[in-house]
């Protein structure tokens, strides 16, 4: 890291002298003048790594932000992996979002790959993320890159890579084209012709559509009333038209939020999970009045993430949010009925009811590290979902989490059940009694300073937790090492012993560094044994006091 203010100055305005946008040269010229040396620091202590999900960052100049003269790095690092891969003639698939600069990455991106000999097919608008998950594929294309940072705040960008066979990167070719980024020289040495790639028309979308329907059967309910929020990203114009083509009545879209717009002015974060993100599509659903609304589905702003609410009359604004694990679980359970077969799969960080679910079916059950670059390529996949609310319903079509066809299948479900006089909330509670309660919840600790998440898991690593809540640790798992059927990650995983006393079978705690956002992430889960239907209620009360209990005990012990 540079300290000394010289030399700060000095890399600075090398990083000017090469930066092909004006708006990050205008921002950077006035941090050298004022010589703003804090800043600079900053932004010069390093670059953005490049890893198994891509690169995300705040906008800016220097190469700690994400800006064009980091993007052209990226994309030539790109070019010059899939170039060595023998793969130097292909096609690169390019989309991105609304987000500020994505136009601009994309265009950059599908310049650099135009001038390294490869060709590039842009898609024709912001788009989902899915869309050209689905691309990739479809066009028989050696790679792709989405220009998303999905449900981060509003400053931030991201530049997400998948390979020919439609899956985000994984070891080692994160690495490989991050040492090839390293090797790109001064950016005048990276052609950038202003044409010669395709901008894709309405034909890529049109066979993304068509696929949607794939994932319903035919002939079943769709009398549904949905109240939808793209919480003013992308998802909108693609999740109507799907549901238009299923047949499905028109969802009733969150007017203050149905525009894409990078600045997400109704949000203080656009992400489902966040409190308050969706407060704006709860008064939707209450101002539809006698007419009711029977679920409530948000998009994060890629549409690769599916939230979805039930109406609730004990919550205070009528509606409560189900957590990721249960709709993996309704989708699970929802397919097993429709008699799927191959493999179920989820992370390590998610709950476990869906092995039992799986079992019950007979169907084989894995479970990967976090996130979909891993779960997209278990063998024979079927259905894989992860607690973050991401779920992937049609691995043939997007080999990655999908939040328009996770919305159609969890809308089809609704009307099966509305049909049968049922709701959601009963089928989770069919789930309890057949497998047991399976209560999670989530830690989450947001920090400026990344030191802080080093300190937490070298704690618990030095003094690891005997027990939690009162319940005995029984086996820790440094994942560090890496086990039988995972690849080492930075994570710990606990599991504890049951109380019969307390009524508790078994609980489990993962603990994680986030892999695209400055938090450290508790993941909690508590399975109690319920016998009967009346004793719902008070084994929900046990796991939440569990829950609760856990993370007091979890924060002390890490020191968060």
């Amino acid at each position: 890291m540079a300290t000394d203010p010289a030399e700060l100055i000095n890399r600075a305005q090398a990083w000017l002298a090469e930066d092909p946008d004006p708006e990050t040269r205008e921002e950077l010229s006035k941090l050298i003048a004022a010589e703003e040396t804090d800043e600079l620091a900053a932004r010069f202590a390093g670059t953005l790594q490049f890893g198994t999900a891509g690169l995300r960052g705040e906008l800016g100049a220097g190469p700690m932000r994400m800006n064009r003269s980091v993007v052209i790095r990226a994309a030539a690092g790109l070019a010059g992996y899939l170039k060595a891969q023998g793969d130097g003639a292909g096609l690169v698939v390019i989309g991105y979002d609304a987000r500020h600069k994505s136009a601009d990455f994309a265009r950059d991106t599908a310049a650099v790959m135009v001038g390294a000999g490869l060709r590039a097919a842009v898609l024709p608008r912001p788009l989902p993320t899915p869309v050209l998950a689905f691309a990739i594929r479809h066009l028989g294309a050696v790679a792709g890159v989405e220009v998303t940072a999905s449900h981060n705040p509003p400053r931030d960008n991201g530049y997400k890579v998948y390979l020919g066979d439609g899956s985000q990167i994984v070891p080692p070719a994160d690495g490989e084209i991050a040492d090839q980024i390293a090797a790109v020289g001064p950016l005048a040495g990276v052609p950038r012709p202003e044409a010669g790639w395709e901008t894709l028309d309405e034909a890529v979308l049109d066979a993304y559509l068509a696929r949607t329907d794939a994932v319903l059967t035919p002939g079943s309910p769709r009398d549904t009333k949905v109240v939808y929020t793209p919480m003013h990203g992308v998802g909108r114009d693609t999740l109507v038209a799907a549901f238009a083509r299923a047949g499905f009545p028109a969802p009733t879209v969150v007017a203050e939020q149905a525009e894409p717009d990078p600045d997400f002015p109704t949000v203080a974060f656009p992400n489902p999970e966040e409190p308050g993100a969706m407060d704006l599509a709860f008064a939707t659903a209450r101002a539809q009045g006698a007419s009711g609304v029977d679920i409530v589905i948000a998009n994060d702003p890629d549409a690769d993430r599916c939230a979805v609410a039930v109406p609730d009359p004990a919550a205070p604004d009528g509606w409560r949010m189900l957590r990721g694990d249960e709709v993996g679980a309704l989708l699970a359970s929802h397919l097993v009925s429709k008699r799927a077969t191959g493999t179920f799969a989820t992370t390590i960080v998610s709950s476990q009811l869906m092995s039992r679910i799986a079992a019950g079916a007979s169907l084989p059950y894995e479970e990967t590290l976090t996130g979909f670059k891993w779960l997209a390529r278990v063998d024979g996949l079927r259905y894989a979902f992860e607690e973050a609310l991401g779920y992937c319903v049609d691995p043939e079509g997007v080999r990655d989490k999908d939040g328009i066809t996770a919305a159609l299948l969890i809308t089809e479900l609704a009307a099966e059940l509305k049909q049968a006089g049922r709701t959601l909330t009963d089928l989770l509670d069919d789930l309890a009694l057949e497998c047991g309660l399976h209560a999670t919840d989530q830690l989450s600790v947001r920090v400026e300073d990344l030191s802080l998440i080093a300190d937490a898991m070298r704690r618990l690593r030095e003094q690891p937790p005997t027990a939690l809540a009162g319940l005995a640790v029984t086996r820790a798992d440094d994942l560090n090492r890496g086990t039988e059927t995972l690849p080492p990650t930075d994570g710990l995983r606990y599991y504890l012993s049951g109380s019969a006393e307390a009524g508790i079978e078994a609980a489990r705690v993962v603990v994680r560094p986030s892999g695209t956002e400055p938090k450290l992430k508790c993941y909690l889960e508590v399975v109690v044994p319920v016998a009967a239907a009346e004793a719902l209620p008070g084994a929900r009360t046990k796991a939440a006091a569990t829950l609760a209990a856990l993370k007091r005990d979890l924060a002390a012990a890490a020191g968060i």
